[in-house]
């Protein structure tokens, strides 16, 4: 059986992951949407058009493999770790959301949602302190 430092170290390396790949993939995955526009879809060939541009976007294919990543992150952790530990704890990716919408979006953060989202970091903190698996491993 594994040590509990080990447990933590590695839990804490997945959910790093977590949580920095979800939040960039989805970031990668706006700007490449933003730089194709707003899709109307009227008749067949604009699909086929739209899926043309999806699909042939750099941006778009790495936020898809960032994406990849996250739920490769999150099944390893699941895996060993409690539910109930991994979700609080990946809410740390609302920080990370923030500042790659403000960097790579070039979005306005307000001051209130700065709040929020440092609302939101303290309780992952207080999850963090708390042990990722509380149940007997199979």
């Amino acid at each position: 059986m594994k040590s509990s430092s080990n447990l933590h170290a590695k839990t804490a390396l997945l959910i790093l992951m977590m949580v920095t790949f979800g939040p960039l993939g989805n970031a990668l995955l706006g700007k490449g949407m933003k730089r194709i526009g707003p899709i109307t879809i009227r008749a067949l060939p604009d699909l086929f058009h739209i899926l043309y541009q999806v699909f042939t976007s750099g941006v778009i294919w790495l936020g898809m493999l960032s994406l990849l990543m996250f739920l490769l992150s999150y099944m390893l952790v699941l895996s060993w770790a409690d539910y109930s530990y991994v979700q609080p704890s990946s809410s740390f990716a609302y920080g990370v959301i923030a500042l790659w919408g403000h960097f790579l979006l070039h979005e306005t953060i307000t001051p209130i949602r700065w709040i929020g989202v440092l609302t939101i970091c303290a309780g992952v903190f207080v999850v963090g302190y708390t042990h990722p698996r509380t149940t007997e491993h199979n």
